[in-house]
């Protein structure tokens, strides 16, 4: 029988460390997102869920490991790390407000060289409404508009890692149904691996293949999110439904 081929992971987390000044949030951190897959953070407020994403992206120092498709990225800038096809939807979705919904999205794809004009179009297949916005100033939208704006500019890069943070903060539960919907498309469309935190674990597990649980910094509890969103006991401990 010939040997199984395992694809590695596009990333891998050893033993992370991170923080802000002399406060410290992130505390020995292991986990890995496969190629193609989704991964959750699930956990409290200031866990360090968002500290994550940022460390990833090369917004806070840290010390550890962390491997992108196998290189080491720790020392890189935000910009470098951007560069490399990594996608951040950051908490807040960081949209510039007095510019245009075409602006903002030709925005996101600031870091490659190639035409992006044909991605423009693409993205609007996963979200008409920015479409019919195109020239609207993306302050004057909906704040399901604006989520959908700050996942479409990620992926003018063509992300092979897309971080995500918090994508249904804020919004009704019909908006966060359709943005979910759309990432599934997405996930299988585009292959894109994806780092999802997410308050709503119990949405959160409904697209996940993998999660972690976090309490303040550490990973307390971590398996295939089906398993996870099967077992009651540890639902009403760790994730409050």
């Amino acid at each position: 029988m010939a040997d199984t081929i395992t694809e590695k992971p596009i990333l891998e987390v050893r033993g992370l460390h991170a923080g802000y000044g002399q406060v410290k949030v992130l505390h020995g951190m292991d986990f890995v997102v496969n190629t193609g897959g989704v991964t959750a953070l699930l956990g409290a407020n200031g866990a360090g869920k968002t500290t994550t994403l940022r460390a990833i992206s090369g917004m806070v120092r840290t010390t550890g490991d962390i491997l992108y498709d196998g290189e080491r990225i720790n020392a890189l800038s935000t910009e470098a790390i951007a560069a490399m096809r990594v996608g951040h939807v950051p908490d807040g979705r960081g949209t510039f407000m007095e510019l245009t919904v075409e602006e903002n999205l030709k925005l996101g794809g600031y870091t490659r060289r190639d035409d992006t004009a044909a991605d423009l179009e693409r993205i609007c297949t996963y979200f008409p409404k920015l479409k019919q916005r195109f020239r609207q100033q993306a302050g004057t939208l909906s704040g399901g508009e604006q989520q959908m704006l700050a996942i479409g500019r990620a992926l003018m890069i063509k992300p092979r890692l897309l971080l995500l943070d918090e994508p249904s903060f804020g919004l009704a539960p019909l908006i966060v149904r359709e943005i979910f919907e759309i990432m599934r498309q997405i996930i299988i469309s585009e292959r894109t691996s994806i780092l999802l935190v997410e308050q709503n674990a119990s949405l959160a597990l409904t697209i996940a293949d993998m999660a972690y649980l976090l309490e303040t910094g550490r990973i307390v509890m971590s398996g295939p999110a089906d398993e996870i969103r099967r077992d009651e006991s540890l639902r009403r401990s760790y994730l409050g439904y």
